[in-house]
């Protein structure tokens, strides 16, 4: 089934995290020119046990399209039962996670937990297609560590099974997420002349230039970024201003706090106040990296317990850095 994405000759795609991809910042993604988003990965057993958690993570506005919902899972029917309740939230993809590295995923045989046994990840991921009326797709590393067989040797028999897209990420399971990200591995699984369905590649694109010289010398259809987009929606802008030509953007100290009020503000409105005051902490210091002896500002955020404190001490952040 194919994959209804937007035509340009990289797509920039959000790179899908747990509690961080979430509703209120895949909207700031989305303004800032990000052409993909995938939800945070949603575990299968707990879709087929209606848990609230889980079905609000799957929530999206149609301005978000193109997205995709995440699942992972290890065990095959439970996969199976969750796509019932994934095709009903209507997404333009469904993602299988065989990438997450985490102990809590992986050690159950969930997320790059699977990369230990290529055929039923295969068998699997071939069964899901086979049951969905949607297009899926598949998340993955390069391999569970340096020793076993990696991507490359693999992923024909992935796009085989009739997946619409992959995604790698340039680290094996064993890595977690030490060390730099290798690329050559998503290179040569680009251009492999077999491969014919869109190749997205993952990890440590921090910056435009970054994007830009993955793009060069990888040739991939499209980029996700991760963790270079916390406290930073505006990497999507930058990477397509420079695939464009055109000169980097100054953020300054003031569009930083008005676009992390915005996002505080979206969060509490999604989740409530408490939550939301709550999970922001992890995003403050991104918000405001490189500030000059930003510190106490950083130590008031993490420590306000109410959304009036927090948003007065954005204002005295920008007051302080006007």
């Amino acid at each position: 089934m194919t994959l209804n994405l937007p035509e340009k000759d990289c797509l920039l795609g959000l790179s899908p995290m747990d509690d961080i991809t979430d509703y209120p910042f895949r909207e700031l993604c989305k303004d800032f020119g990000a052409d993909l988003l995938i939800t945070e990965f949603i575990a299968s057993e707990a879709l087929n046990r209606d848990a609230e958690k889980s079905l609000r993570k799957m929530r999206f506005a149609d301005g978000q399209r193109p997205i995709g919902i995440q699942v992972f899972g290890a065990d095959e029917d439970e996969l199976l039962r969750c796509l019932d309740v994934v095709e009903q939230a209507r997404p333009d993809f469904v993602d299988i996670n065989w990438g997450c590295p985490v102990r809590k995923v992986a050690g159950r045989g969930a997320g790059s937990g699977m990369l230990q046994d290529i055929p039923r990840m295969l068998h699997i991921t071939e069964a899901m297609v086979r049951r969905a009326s949607l297009p899926v797709t598949v998340k993955t590393r390069l391999a569970y560590n340096a020793e076993s067989t990696n991507v490359a040797d693999f992923a024909e028999a992935l796009q085989d099974t009739g997946i619409a897209a992959l995604s790698i990420h340039g680290r094996t399971k064993a890595q977690m997420y030490s060390g730099e990200a290798d690329w050559t591995l998503i290179g040569q699984v680009k251009n492999n002349p077999r491969i014919h369905i869109p190749i997205f590649g993952n990890g440590d694109i921090t910056s435009a230039a970054q994007a830009v010289e993955a793009r060069r010398r990888y040739g991939v259809d499209g980029i996700l970024i991760g963790r270079g987009a916390i406290g930073n929606p505006w990497i999507f802008e930058q990477c397509r201003r420079a695939f464009d030509g055109q000169p980097e953007r100054e953020i300054g100290v003031a569009e930083r706090v008005a676009v992390c009020r915005r996002h505080l503000l979206a969060a509490v409105e999604f989740k409530g106040e408490r939550t939301a005051v709550f999970e922001m902490r992890k995003h403050y210091g991104a918000y405001f990296r490189g500030l000059f002896n930003f510190k106490p500002f950083r130590l008031a955020l993490v420590g306000t317990p109410s959304l009036e404190a927090t948003l007065a001490v954005l204002d005295q952040i920008a007051e302080h850095y006007s």
